[in-house]
């Protein structure tokens, strides 16, 4: 009997040795898919960490990051004070001729003569100003219209001219933001030559980009500026590939569409807005003969506004 049973319990026992190594297999086998399970979630945290650190670093430091404010600015706009690097056709633009299209410098046109006369006043200077999107074809059709008569009159001192670079058309050039970029162009040149800012203003609207493109590249923009004449070329281009003005431009163009200063309740609902002595101009925007006659018009009211009424003699 001893000897059936011997048999039997060696293969009892081998079967428990089999057993035996196939549950410590599988708890190898378990441990090690838990050490690797536990390897991708610390990478996994790893990474969202470094991640959540980029984030908060690019984030912190465009919050601390200053908005730049141009320099030669007043109320967001910027006075044109030469009209050096811009054609006028015609006689001379200092003399006393008119240019092209026979419009007259905007001189007050007394209305009646009083009697008796008094010692005239002298007669206030117009103000013109001029709300730009450099990607409005309007803006573009105010410019090329008028361009000639507001040269002129700005060398004459008949008119103070300034222009608002504002950005409503950000969104219009496939997520290139030409709008923006162009206005913080507009502001480098003013601030670092500011005799130019007219003509650079002009080549930005003569070549002005189809809506819904692109639209020049920062470093096309600073080609542009340095051609129409800006001085100082490196400093003007590192301004404008740098876009230092671009917040300030965003944050101009959020004012003028709450309100624009010197105004009765007037704000910025497109461009180009154009303001006479705070008077927005609705004419044609092609027609530079009828802004002339507004011009004048506005003019002549402001002179008899601010002239007194000359007292009778007995």
């Amino acid at each position: 009997m001893s000897s059936d049973e011997s048999p039997n319990a060696a293969a009892s026992e081998r079967r428990d040795a089999v057993r035996e190594k196939a549950l410590q297999v599988q708890a190898r086998q378990s441990r090690a898919r838990l050490a690797r399970g536990a390897a991708v979630a610390a990478s996994v945290v790893a990474v969202v960490a470094v991640v959540a650190i980029v984030v908060t670093w690019a984030v912190s430091s465009a919050a601390s990051k200053p908005v730049l404010s141009p320099g030669n600015v007043s109320d967001d706009g910027f006075v044109v004070t030469g009209v050096a690097g811009v054609a006028v056709s015609g006689d001379d633009v200092g003399g006393t001729g008119t240019v092209e299209g026979e419009t007259p410098t905007p001189k007050a046109t007394p209305k009646a003569t009083p009697t008796p006369s008094a010692s005239p006043t002298e007669q206030p200077v117009v103000d013109i100003r001029v709300y730009v999107d450099y990607l409005s074809t309007g803006s573009r059709e105010f410019q090329l219209a008028n361009v000639q008569q507001l040269s002129k009159w700005v060398t004459e001192d008949a008119a103070t001219l300034s222009y608002y670079p504002v950005a409503m058309l950000t969104s219009k050039s496939n997520g290139t933001k030409y709008s923006l970029r162009a206005a913080s162009a507009a502001a480098c040149v003013a601030t670092h030559s500011p005799e130019y800012f007219f003509a650079f203003n002009n080549t930005l609207l003569a070549q002005q980009p189809d809506v819904e493109s692109d639209g020049y590249t920062d470093a096309e923009l600073a080609d542009m500026a340095i051609a129409s004449g800006a001085a100082g070329p490196k400093v003007v281009r590192a301004c404008i590939e740098d876009q230092d003005f671009a917040s300030w431009a965003k944050i101009a163009t959020e004012r003028a569409l709450d309100g624009l200063p010197g105004t009765d309740d007037v704000a910025l609902t497109g461009t180009p807005m154009v303001l006479v002595n705070g008077e927005p101009y609705v004419g044609a925007l092609n027609d530079p003969k009828e802004f002339a006659q507004f011009v004048l018009t506005v003019a002549s009211d402001a002179y008899y506004e601010e002239t007194p009424t000359p007292t009778p003699t007995p």
